[in-house]
């Protein structure tokens, strides 16, 4: 029997959403390119790549032919005391894209659960070097790291969307970017203060994410490395958001010549297909946990990690990186994200203009009249979601020059009409 469609019941609990006063959602039938369209055939220029994820646009049909050739001859097997092909072949392909000293892939299913197991990698490392002590991390002002238990904790406990929650997670320690060396000081010190309990350091590197969207340069992070080199903490990259060509390299790592301990990577992993992280460790860190004793093992396995399906379409995405995209093209979204939204720069109630590779960021004051600003590019023809103190963008990597443009034109003209309506 089938049952009508009905947008925005309250059976479904949703994200980021006061249930009781949020709008209907948005009824979508299908996507392709870098357009959703909506129940009632509206189509929209997605401005989101579904939170970065999309990288190449949807249904490319590259990606959707493996997915179904893998779904019709293995479409999940558990991972335990099994392997098969399509992960075998996406670790080894992950592991020549890295530095060589990143060469250990663990699957999972989510970006928040891949940071959850570069925390559980970091303090096992620590208690099998004899230093069980080691159990708290440091992370920085304006970090989002994800929203289960563990990555909360790392999130800014202050500014950040889980600050009402500090009472029922564990307690880590927080510092400001070290953007200069004052500041790089302070983290210093930090560390000291603290270096009997640090297990390691996480920072997303070049631009943090759901904090704010906030960007530094390749010398904080370098800053950062040499602080846990002084003090032989490790360092932690979160990639989920940046990895992938989003910020104008394959990997921001690889614009900061800083190679991590472990690495976390997702969202973009799959193309916006099938959910899929990993976290990758170095050498030294894996090596601790190689032993003749069982309970050294690593005791952790998300029950769809390696799905086949989803490891197909990270190998199909990585076809396509190979073949079809250029770094350019990043670049060049970049300048155009550049030029066409630095006239917001001038309006009420703006504090910067910002972009870096495929992300444009126009941070305002004070965002007001939020689902009516959402609702405003709905009817422009644009799917966007401001949050927090940001208007930004993060357009799929293939995305026309045409389409581009004319989302850049129509993120100015509803900025413009808002920022004139809500001046004091």
């Amino acid at each position: 029997m089938t049952r009508p469609f009905v947008a925005g019941s309250d059976t479904i609990w949703r994200p980021y959403s006061q249930m009781k006063t949020a709008p209907p959602p948005l009824p979508i039938a299908r996507t392709f390119g870098s357009r959703i369209e909506t129940q009632d055939g509206r189509l929209l220029i997605d401005a989101m790549a579904s939170w970065w994820s999309a990288c190449h646009g949807y249904n490319h049909p590259v990606i959707v032919d493996a997915v179904q050739r893998q779904s019709a001859q293995m479409p999940h097997v558990m991972f335990g005391g099994i392997t098969h092909e399509p992960a075998e072949t996406l670790a080894a392909r992950l592991v020549a894209m890295l530095p060589p000293t990143l060469k250990h892939v663990f699957f999972a299913d989510s970006g928040s659960v891949a940071v959850e197991i570069a925390m559980k990698m970091a303090i096992g490392y620590w208690r099998r070097r004899g230093q069980p002590s080691r159990t708290r991390f440091v992370a920085f002002r304006n970090a989002y790291h994800g929203d289960t238990t563990g990555a909360m904790s790392l999130c800014d406990p202050q500014r950040g969307m889980h600050a009402s929650y500090g009472g029922g997670i564990v307690s880590q320690r927080h510092a400001e970017l070290p953007t200069d060396p004052i500041l790089e000081q302070a983290l210093d010190d930090l560390i000291s203060q603290h270096e009997g309990d640090i297990a390691g350091v996480f920072i997303e590197p070049l631009v943090q994410g759901a904090g704010g969207m906030r960007f530094h340069d390749a010398d904080t992070v370098r800053r950062v490395r040499a602080a846990c080199d002084r003090h032989d903490v490790l360092l932690i990259f979160d990639e989920i958001a940046t990895g992938f060509g989003r910020t104008g390299t394959m990997f921001a790592m690889d614009a900061t010549e800083v190679v991590p301990d472990v690495v976390c990577v997702g969202k973009a992993l799959t193309a916006g297909t099938i959910p899929m992280a990993a976290t990758i460790a170095s050498d030294d860190v894996f090596e601790a946990f190689w032993s003749d004793q069982a309970s050294d093992a690593f005791m952790h396995g998300p029950t769809f990690m390696a799905n086949p399906m989803a490891c197909a379409a990270a190998n199909a995405s990585l076809d396509v990186f190979e073949t079809e995209f250029e770094q350019t093209q990043v670049h060049e979204i970049e300048q155009t994200l550049n030029e066409s939204l630095r006239p917001c720069q001038d309006l009420p109630g703006i504090v910067d203009v910002r972009c870096r590779g495929g992300i444009g960021v126009i941070q305002v004051e004070s965002l007001t009249e939020l689902d009516r600003l959402r609702q405003d590019f709905i009817d422009v023809g644009i799917w966007i979601r401001p949050f927090g103190d940001c208007i930004y963008t993060t357009p799929c990597l293939n995305i026309s020059q045409q389409d581009l443009l004319e989302l850049t034109s129509s993120i100015v003209d509803v900025t413009t009409t808002w920022a004139h309506r809500v001046a004091p």
